[in-house]
């Protein structure tokens, strides 16, 4: 059961990054609220080096996605894809997300198969990371934290995800929240 539950999880979370970039034009200029786009966080590598971020624009996509990767020079990045189409909270929430796949070596290691339990394990840490990250260095951080899972939840529920996928990243962000640890 507990498997099945993380590879739904994990199933979810890749479709709902698919979907949030690739969602259709037409549906997308017809309801698409435009936000202010926040700047990045401090973020470094497990090796200490600084952590690049560039701003990409999609006319298509509905809502804010990131990707944590190394540039074609080797260099860490984090591509922020449409950050104007979400709140400055999930924009935050994603950042440190993905900040936090270079701060464990995610990057750096092969990466496990789509959906597998290493690869949701790897999502679950990521959101546990950003949750601790925005709730010790960001003034009222469970408001912030409260704020992002809210507008997590609105863009997972626009690309159809399934009420238990949904419910379960939720969970995770939120036991993480009261975790006595810091990131």
């Amino acid at each position: 059961m507990t498997r099945k539950f993380i590879c739904l999880f994990l199933f979810g979370f890749e479709i709902l990054i698919i979907m949030l970039v690739a969602v259709s034009t037409a549906r997308a200029q017809s309801s698409h609220q435009t936000f202010a786009v926040v700047a990045p966080p401090n973020c470094q590598n497990n090796d200490g080096e600084i952590v690049r971020f560039e701003n990409r624009s999609s006319q298509t996509a509905k809502s804010a996605a990131g990707m944590a990767k190394n540039d074609d020079n080797g260099q860490p990045v984090i591509y922020r894809f449409s950050y104007e189409r979400s709140p400055a909270a999930l924009q935050n929430f994603i950042d440190l997300h993905e900040c936090a796949h270079h701060q464990t070596g995610d990057i750096d290691l092969p990466h496990p198969p789509r959906n597998s339990p290493a690869h949701m394990m790897n999502e679950s840490i990521a959101d546990c990371i950003a949750t601790l990250r925005i709730r010790d260095e960001t003034e009222d951080g469970a408001s912030r934290i409260n704020d992002a899972a809210q507008a997590l939840t609105a863009a997972m529920e626009i690309v159809g995800f399934p009420k238990l996928t949904i419910d379960s990243r939720i969970s995770n962000i939120n036991n993480c929240r009261l975790k006595d640890l810091s990131a």
